[in-house]
């Protein structure tokens, strides 16, 4: 028992109370009414109240035009109610994801069972099973042997600091592919400053090459998370908010198969990925610096490193075995027009999050072989799920149903008819630009959510595929290469103190002009025979 009087109990015994008890047995102090003042209308109190506020506003005062816009008027002060708590964190973000569950319904906008129904689904399905495949690969720390062992082979003597650096970053982009791009930063962060930890601190006479090397270590590796995370559905949160936003908008339609968007979204990944690495190699990797660094990176120390991890176990023999069969049935489920796959046999009834629950649940069947009885996973392991992650997209797909449903997607369209004489070339680099400038104030998520049932309309208005529009608005979003608040990732590099704003500029800015240039080029010729978009 501490000074507080709370008592600790043990989390994992159902029969303890679910929190710690308090005993407020000691008299409270006798407060002024200037500092109960303080308190009520502390910062975070008014933006709690900030929120509900501006909603009453638009609701009273907004006028949108049009017949019957009751809704509409309603779910736009909705969203600004909820985009506030979310810019300004007044609420926590989990919460504040979970408040269309009670705003729609008493808004009037949508039923209570319709809103709930957008919290699970087959995407949330997908994201589900990968997050627990995830903490799989986590738990057995797979992931650091998989980066020891490519960055082995990057490590050649004499040391080639372009060539390492390539190793680093390509296996970040490859992690991120397959699980959320943040987690991905965390899980290969500790990996990369544990290289740059061989190296002298540069409170040190230290050659230069040697603190520009440790920069370009952490851009690349948040950067190539942020990247690696395009190619694939499942590497961050914006692909499956746009996936789910297709499929509530254009049910009739065929949905985005993940091996569909992988086969744009990887070589679109692969191009701006390239351009990173010669940008880190330009401003970070000098002539020379291989010779400088030498002295304290050499492939002996990765060895070691790997020789303490032993040989692989079973267990991660198995998880290894389970994810690539994931990612086989991923990529195999439908295959071209021409070619069917799997998912033809089940008529188009099982789909992406169908078997990544599936695989997922292998790992609470086959046994470790570390302990008798232990499975590959239990519950407990899973106690780290991103729960924060999974309502935030059941939150945006919400807010795209009720934008949708109560009109107001249509009465904002409104205002955009003189978009239907621009051309295509003009207006997709301009929505990508758009979205890449917002995002570095507000999350990517959001953004998406925000933008993309916009981008519906305005693609109806210009009589365009939608796609043409969603997906270099979703991927412009992903483009938050500015600043350390635009994402998370962003924030775990800057912590490590190797890295200054001006570094991230100087990187991020050439690199979101890339990006958004070979979006501009791809979405109209590959992505328009990978999506279907012509005809």
């Amino acid at each position: 028992m501490n000074g507080d009087h709370v008592s600790v109990v043990d989390s994992d015994n159902m029969k303890s109370p679910l929190l710690p008890v308090v005993n407020n047995d000691e008299p409270s102090e006798n407060k002024t009414v200037v500092q109960h003042l303080r308190t009520i209308f502390a910062p975070n109190n008014c933006y709690i109240a900030l929120g509900p506020l501006l909603c009453a506003v638009v609701c009273l005062c907004a006028r949108l035009g049009g017949e019957d816009t009751t809704r509409a008027r309603n779910m736009l002060g909705v969203l600004v109610w909820i985009f506030e708590w979310w810019l300004t964190e007044a609420v926590p973000m989990p919460i504040t994801s979970m408040s269309p569950l009670f705003l729609f319904p008493l808004f009037g906008i949508t039923s209570a069972d319709d809103v709930a129904s957008s919290y699970m689904d087959d995407v949330i399905a997908l994201v589900l099973g990968s997050f627990i495949l995830a903490l799989a690969v986590e738990h057995y720390n797979i992931h650091r042997r998989l980066a020891l062992n490519i960055t082995m082979v990057f490590c050649v003597e004499p040391l080639n600091a372009p060539l390492l650096l390539l190793g680093i970053c390509a296996t970040t982009a490859f992690v991120s592919m397959w699980m959320h791009n943040v987690a991905a930063t965390v899980m290969m962060m500790p990996v990369a400053t544990g290289i740059l930890q061989r190296l002298p601190s540069s409170s040190e006479m230290v050659h230069p090459a040697v603190g520009k090397f440790c920069k370009a270590v952490v851009l690349g590796v948040i950067y190539s998370a942020a990247i690696g995370g395009m190619s694939t559905l499942t590497g961050t949160g914006v692909n499956l908010i746009l996936v789910g936003m297709w499929k509530s908008y254009f049910p009739e339609s065929n949905a985005i198969s993940f091996s569909q968007w992988f086969f744009f979204g990887f070589p679109l990944a692969l191009c701006i990925f390239l351009v990173l690495w010669g940008i880190l190699c330009v401003l970070y990797c000098p002539k020379g610096s291989g010779k400088a660094l030498s002295p304290y990176l050499h492939k002996s120390h990765l060895c070691r490193e790997l020789e303490m991890l032993g040989p692989m176990s079973f267990a991660e023999k198995m998880v290894l075995s389970v994810f690539g069969g994931l990612v086989l049935l991923w990529m195999t489920r439908n295959i071209t027009q021409d070619i069917p796959g799997w998912g033809s046999l089940f008529h188009g009834r099982a789909g992406d999050g169908t078997v990544s629950v599936m695989m997922a649940t292998l790992l609470f069947i086959i046994p470790n072989k570390i302990k008798k009885g232990e499975k590959l996973m239990d519950w407990g392991k899973c106690k780290k799920l991103p729960w924060n992650i999974v309502l935030l997209l059941g939150a945006g797909f919400a807010i795209a149903d009720g934008v949708r449903s109560s009109g107001l997607a249509e009465v904002l369209s409104k205002g955009l008819v003189f978009l239907e004489t621009a051309p295509y070339w003009a207006i997709a680099p301009t929505v990508c630009l758009i979205a890449a400038t917002i995002t570095e104030f507000t999350s990517n998520n959001a953004t998406t959510t925000l933008l993309v049932p916009l981008l519906i309309e305005i693609a109806k208005t210009m009589r365009v595929h939608p796609l043409l529009l969603m997906v270099p608005g979703a991927i412009g979003a992903q483009f938050a290469f500015l600043l350390p608040t635009g994402t998370p990732s962003n924030v775990v590099g800057f912590t490590t103190g190797h890295i200054e704003i001006k570094d991230m500029i100087k990187t991020g800015l050439p690199l979101k002009i890339a990006g958004t240039a070979f979006l501009s080029v791809l979405m109209p010729t590959l992505g328009a025979y990978v999506f279907a978009t012509k005809g």
